[in-house]
């Protein structure tokens, strides 16, 4: 058992929450993960019930002390970060009065639609800085009063989803200004929520939470959760902030121009910059970042791994369960047979778009599919063309930022997929960038812990935070596809535009 004091991050991800307990030198001391299920009772539905987020929790931080043998004691803060956008409703009693809404619910596609023609997208932009997206919360709020008009008059109080798990944690009803930023009524210019967006929807101020940075210490560890837990009751529970914005942290993301990419259940490219811009067309999401003051850029595509899972899970079942078996990794297997296949898998192409896309095409009617398939192509040519799609995906999500003036001069990689050698090599000949791994593969985690100990002392601030914590492991330079990737990303991008109307159809 250590003496040393530390702070636990937590994650609230789609599929599990992530504990992890980091000392003041940035070290991960233990890591802890618990799952939590997802339900579709409808086809392009996502929902979650919120208590569960807390029994995980418990379980998670349980477990991390006894399996690591920490001292309870030495917590100074708890640190929180996840995923964004979901809506959580409370009525006055506190409790949930529906399972949350996610971030990947597409319920609300036709009232987006309806509400930025009536408010007009230039509206939007001004008062927002961004599109409304199905994604965002304020539509599933929309798409109650419409559908869920008793539970929906229940309302008192709307949380997102790490929010409402800090509050079951403390007392208080709180976000941050990032996660904030995903909502289509904060004014991400002015940090603050916008009147003019509330009253334009006819959604009462009141049910909105105060927004902190991300640093703020905004509640303290309540009794219950502490006996049940074996914390101390009391602790510092931090702000936190919104997945991306914490996983940008987690990373190092935290300085003008610097720019990261996420490949993860989606695909993020996401770059920091000290001053409030967004393109004119609403074609990136501009958010606050959890570095005070300060905003970033993002651009997310909502199928990137997940496109990989699903192709090696439905189209290559036999392999997955011989690695399983011999104990490998299925996926890194699958992607070894692709690297067989010469790059542009012999003119076949995949459109990564299995739910429909954010960035750059905001349509939840796209689709996903194989292009180019002729008789010589076989499952490994098939591999190749997903992982290469879904990659070009994200490099229409960089070509977005580089208009707005950032101008990377490497990547910072991060999530589940980046750890893999084809997918890493892809990434960096496909953008023609030096690409850098950190130290930590724990990026929203990670961040979280990083912004728990900004707020209990252990750093004067997230820079500096980084500075000490967060180094290059490795560093990938482009290699002689480069150009042959520049090529085939012009012709991935004419495919978008042809079939278009096509989906649109039904």
């Amino acid at each position: 058992m250590t003496d040393q004091a530390f702070v636990l991050g937590i994650d609230v991800g789609t599929s599990a929450i992530k504990v992890l307990a980091v000392d003041p030198d940035g070290t991960i001391l233990a890591t802890a993960s618990e799952p939590h299920p997802v339900q579709s009772p409808r086809t392009g539905w996502s929902e979650q019930e919120p208590d569960q987020w807390y029994d995980a929790t418990v379980e998670g931080i349980r477990r991390l002390l006894k399996e690591s043998g920490l001292d309870p004691s030495k917590v100074r803060a708890l640190g929180f970060a996840g995923q964004m956008h979901g809506l959580v409703t409370l009525d006055e009693n506190m409790a949930s009065i529906r399972p949350a809404i996610l971030w990947n619910d597409q319920r609300s596609a036709s009232i987006c639609l309806e509400e930025t023609e009536r408010l007009g997208l230039d509206v939007l932009l001004k008062n927002t800085g961004n599109r409304m997206l199905p994604g965002f919360t304020a539509p599933k709020l929309l798409w109650m009063r419409k559908h869920e008009p008793e539970a929906y008059a229940r309302i008192a109080h709307v949380l997102l989803p790490k929010d409402h798990l800090r509050f079951r944690m403390g007392s208080a009803l709180a976000t941050d200004m990032s996660d904030a930023s995903g909502t289509s009524v904060f004014d991400c210019g002015a940090r603050a929520w916008s009147q003019t967006m509330l009253e334009s929807l006819d959604l009462p101020a009141e049910w909105w939470p105060e927004a902190f940075e991300s640093t703020e210490v905004v509640d303290h560890l309540n009794a219950a959760t502490a006996e049940a837990t074996g914390l101390p009751e009391g602790i510092p529970l931090i702000a936190g902030a919104g997945d991306q914005a914490a996983s940008a942290v987690g990373t190092g993301a935290v300085e003008e121009g610097m720019v990261s990419t996420t490949i993860g259940t989606s695909g993020v490219v996401f770059a920091a910059t000290d001053t409030w811009r967004h393109p004119p067309d609403g074609s990136l999401h501009a958010f606050c970042h959890a570095v005070p003051g300060t905003w970033h850029l993002m651009g997310v595509m909502l199928n990137a791994a997940a496109c990989f899972e699903w192709f090696c899970r439905e189209l290559m079942p036999d392999i997955m369960s011989e690695a399983e078996s011999a104990h490998e990794d299925p996926y890194e297997r699958i992607a070894g047979e692709a690297e067989s296949v010469t790059p542009g898998a012999e003119g076949l192409f995949f459109l990564p778009y299995l739910t429909g896309e954010r960035t750059p095409h905001v349509d939840p009617h796209a689709r996903g599919g194989f292009i180019g398939l002729s008789p010589q192509h076989g499952r490994p040519h098939l591999a190749r063309a997903v992982l290469e799609g879904a990659t070009y995906g994200l490099m229409d999500c960089l070509e977005l930022v580089r208009r707005t003036g950032v101008d990377p001069r490497s990547i910072r990689l991060s999530g589940g997929g980046a750890g893999g050698r084809l997918w890493r090599r892809l990434c960096t000949d496909i953008f023609d960038l030096p690409t850098i791994t950190t130290t930590t593969t724990e990026g929203t985690g990670y961040g979280a812990a990083l912004l728990a100990g900004v707020g209990c002392g252990f750093w004067g601030s997230v820079r500096e935070a980084c500075k000490r914590t967060v180094h290059e492991k490795d560093r990938l330079e482009p290699g002689p596809d480069r150009d042959f990737y520049r090529a085939g990303h012009e012709r991935y991008q004419a495919l978008y535009p042809a079939l278009q109307t096509w989906w649109a159809r039904g």
